[in-house]
């Protein structure tokens, strides 16, 4: 078996726990590979001995598992890289929320035990993916959590012009317009007033933010939708991030996006549900 590696590189507080998940790794024998940044970070900033020949760039790796040891951020970092490759992706949190990791960095001998064992199962979650009209050049088009319309450092107004499947929507005028899968409801979608969706639902949300008509609301759309949306603002560029990665595109172009054939595996425990999930990641009744 094949374990990938990959991580942040502010986890001072965290170097016994990897050093030991390190040893652990080995002493089941496994072959270890290790994205290349973090590798640099493991061997020469926190002294793990990590040979090498077993770092590689993000896009050169594959395996059998993938771990993804930070938060949130790390883990989306990990799966539009692992996606294509059908690589299952175990979440291991060292960050504040870590809403998309199934387990804790001071967990390590009982996730070892689980994932050798083989007692876990795999979650399929949906992506998205976008397309411009403008030659914008984005080296990866996959979203696992949203694709996100921006205003660009200015106070200018957004208007979103939005067709779904070609029928004219409506023109959303405010902040911008958060375009989320189930998974990504808990993030941007949900600090834009969204709803919270089960994360095999099989829906795509239209999220406005800080939307100029108080009948702007959140829209739930079956995820076979494609939605366009066309963009103008007074200033010059707007913004468009794809899991917080950001291009600036010019006023007056349009994207669309639409559900990738594209799919995330994700390692989950075999108790692991949707309900627990919200309980312990956003304190439900505390």
């Amino acid at each position: 078996m094949k374990i990938l590696l990959f991580g942040n590189e502010y986890q001072q507080h965290y170097a016994g726990v990897l050093r030991h998940l390190v040893d652990v790794l080995r002493r089941y024998g496994v072959e270890i590979e290790v994205e290349r940044s973090f590798y640099q970070y493991l061997r020469y900033v926190l002294g793990i001995t990590i040979d090498k020949e077993e770092s590689k760039p993000a896009c050169k790796m594959d395996g059998n598992v993938a771990l993804s040891i930070g938060g949130d951020g790390t883990f989306l970092r990990t799966a539009r890289v692992m996606a294509k490759k059908g690589v299952p992706i175990l979440g291991i949190n060292t960050g504040h929320l870590g809403y998309l990791a199934a387990a804790n960095v001071t967990d390590v001998e009982q996730v070892a035990e689980e994932l050798f064992g083989g007692k876990y199962k795999i979650g399929y979650r949906t992506m998205v993916e976008i397309s411009n009209n403008c030659g914008v050049e984005i080296e990866n088009t996959l979203a696992l959590n949203e694709v996100s319309i921006l205003r660009q450092d200015n106070c200018s107004m957004l208007a979103m012009r939005t067709w779904v499947n070609g029928i004219d929507l409506t023109t959303y005028r405010g902040d911008g317009l958060v375009i989320s899968t189930p998974t990504g409801s808990t993030a941007y979608n949900l600090s834009a007033g969204g709803p919270l969706i089960e994360p095999t639902a099989q829906v795509i949300v239209l999220s406005p933010i800080s939307p100029h008509s108080l009948t702007m609301r959140p829209l739930v759309l079956r995820d076979d939708s494609v939605i366009e949306v066309e963009t103008s603002s007074r200033a010059q560029q707007y913004l468009v991030s794809l899991d917080g990665e950001a291009y600036s595109f010019p006023s007056g172009s349009a994207v669309t996006v639409r559900r990738s054939d594209t799919f995330v595996k994700v390692v989950e425990p075999f108790d692991h549900n949707f309900a627990d999930t919200l309980r312990r990641k956003l304190m439900w009744g505390q």
